[in-house]
């Protein structure tokens, strides 16, 4: 499933040609993609709205009209949007919705799995709608180690499974998190509640590094994942951890483990990422080693 770098990766790439253009027609081919609603009437009301911006929340992509509407469409497995010069689509078995801009391009949407969706909705429910799906977004300046560990609080079950509840943060998915906790040293079976402040201050730097780094590699293309120009992204050549089953680690050397969490497929480093975290000394064992002068300092004042 297309995650944040992948998503994000998208809108920067139809920004620039989707903005100020007109939804000249619309044809929507698959009942699937706007349930429970008809296609002929979501792609009568999208024709003739005018684009003003598109944003992405999480993996959500949000098209906003200057109407006030806004469409949010959802990649979810194996959806893409294509866009191409009139007439020159390719042939697609595959292809879901077709929507011809005022200047003589096409957006063609395409989904293997059909479990993308497109939502039409009025101004003013965006908002409430997203706050009921995604919680924070984690390359938000806002996003802190001390909010990761609010999110986090309380909760018993594996850290990887409450990091992919798109409710405790926006945009993660089995890819991203793998590599953010390969990065901050922290198996992913941990508790999620049990981190203590310096283990949350490595995984909000592991979370923001792996996002940073995909996005510079413009997402991971394993199957389905295409920017909007037909090519591909380049992550994929670079993971740390994710489908290294067997494989080395390159920190360490230790071969990489696989197991499931949340139904997911899982991998990390049983060395760098062991299942408990080195106990940190006591307080009174922490006084007494710094009073008590080393090996070395006492043969030099002898």
């Amino acid at each position: 499933m297309p995650e944040l770098p992948e998503v994000e990766s998208v809108r920067r790439a139809l920004e620039p040609v989707l903005v100020g253009r007109r939804f000249d027609r619309v044809r929507i081919d698959d009942a699937r993609l706007v349930r429970p609603f008809e296609p002929a009437e979501v792609a009568a009301e999208l024709e003739g709205e005018r684009v003003a911006s598109v944003e992405r929340r999480g993996k959500y992509l949000i098209v906003r009209f200057e109407s006030g509407r806004v469409l949010l469409i959802h990649l979810r497995m194996t959806g893409s949007l294509l866009h191409v010069a009139r007439g020159s689509l390719p042939d697609d078995p595959h292809r879901r919705a077709v929507v011809n801009l005022d200047d003589g391009s096409d957006v063609a949407y395409r989904d293997v799995r059909r479990f993308g969706t497109w939502l039409l909705l009025e101004a003013g429910e965006a908002e409430p709608y997203l706050a009921t799906k995604v919680g924070d977004e984690p390359l938000d300046a806002l996003f802190t180690a001390a909010r990761l560990g609010e999110r986090l609080a309380g909760r018993r079950g594996a850290l990887k499974a409450a990091l992919l509840d798109q409710r405790t943060l926006a945009g993660l998915g089995n890819i991203y998190v793998d590599e953010a906790l390969w990065r901050a040293r922290i198996n992913p079976l941990r508790p999620a509640g049990s981190l203590e402040q310096p283990e949350l201050r490595r995984l909000q730097r592991g979370i923001r590094a792996a996002l940073e780094h995909g996005l510079a590699r413009h997402g991971s293309t394993l199957r389905d994942y295409r920017l909007p120009d037909g090519s591909g992204g380049s992550m994929q050549d670079e993971f740390h951890v994710y489908g290294r089953g067997g494989e080395p680690c390159g920190r360490c050397g230790t071969p990489i483990a696989r197991t499931r969490i949340a139904g997911r497929s899982s991998w990390f480093c049983p060395d760098c990422q062991p299942e408990e975290p080195a106990p940190a000394p006591s307080s009174q064992a922490a006084r007494s080693s710094a009073r008590r002068p080393s090996r070395s300092r006492r043969q030099s004042s002898a």
